[in-house]
């Protein structure tokens, strides 16, 4: 059968190297046994070695070439291949609401969706490991006071444990992507409960991110007005990138309470 040809309006940069494919799907036995969707699986390179873990497995795409591709190749993944856009599906209608290890090599052009959506749905993903821009995996997995720690870095580390595994050249893609590639790990934390508004935590978070070279005493001016009090707090003469996950969430209870009084 023949090849799938890369389709730029989805992003497709199909990976060449076996060894790398190898080592991504095994990726996924950070959590074992419990059922695997894989992203974006294209011609299959990542799912070959999936496939052999024993563990079910359910692949998505939207392209129909890719489709018909897995349809031809493998066979045993007949019923188990759904042709749809993953950021519309119910995530809780793939393994009946049981929780499942999310990979892929993610599209590059919605891979911050997908893990939003992945933060939507954290209570059925334990584990996402994947593939992705080097400039995005290296955004989740920065610490606080790092150019490159922001709304994904603040909004994941609250639910995950984030491994920046190993970084992947351009050359071993066709066509090869202008930018380098990165394979993380995202594993569920402890966290049951932020211990403040998740509503409210995410929209200080985005807030004042959005204009990070201020301090928080300015730009959080949007959700509480020119002249609250509470931006007297020392805390709030800091800028967004240098706070903690747990100021973030001191912060937005702060936030409420100053809310709640006006």
């Amino acid at each position: 059968m023949k090849l799938v040809k890369p389709k730029k309006y989805l992003g497709q940069h199909f990976l060449k190297d076996q060894k790398i494919a190898q080592d991504i799907a095994n990726t996924v036995d950070l959590i074992p046994e419990i059922p695997i969707l894989e992203v974006g699986p294209g011609m299959g390179v990542l799912t070959q070695y999936l496939l052999p873990k024993e563990r079910p497995i359910k692949v998505v795409d939207l392209d129909t070439e890719s489709i018909f591709y897995l349809y031809e190749e493998f066979p045993a993944l007949k019923n188990d291949i759904i042709e749809a856009d993953f950021l519309a599906m119910n995530l809780n209608q793939v393994f009946d609401g049981k929780p499942f290890v999310l990979t892929g090599n993610y599209p590059y052009n919605i891979s911050s969706q997908i893990f939003f959506k992945m933060l939507d749905n954290k209570e059925i993903i334990p584990l996402c490991t994947g593939m992705i821009q080097k400039e995005v995996a290296e955004r989740i997995a920065a610490k606080p006071g790092k150019k490159t720690y922001g709304i994904l870095s603040v909004l994941i580390q609250a639910w995950y444990d984030v491994e920046y595994l190993f970084t992947v050249s351009e050359k071993v893609f066709n066509p090869p992507p202008k930018v380098k590639s990165a394979v993380i790990s995202m594993k569920r934390n402890n966290v049951s409960a932020l211990g403040c508004d998740e509503k409210l935590f995410k929209q200080v978070v985005k807030t004042t991110f959005n204009q990070r070279r201020k301090t928080l005493r300015n730009s959080i001016k949007p959700i509480l007005g020119k002249n609250s009090p509470i931006t007297e707090d020392d805390i709030f003469m800091k800028r967004p990138e240098q706070l903690s996950v747990e100021e973030f969430i001191k912060i937005t209870n702060l936030v409420e309470k100053e809310l709640q009084n006006t």
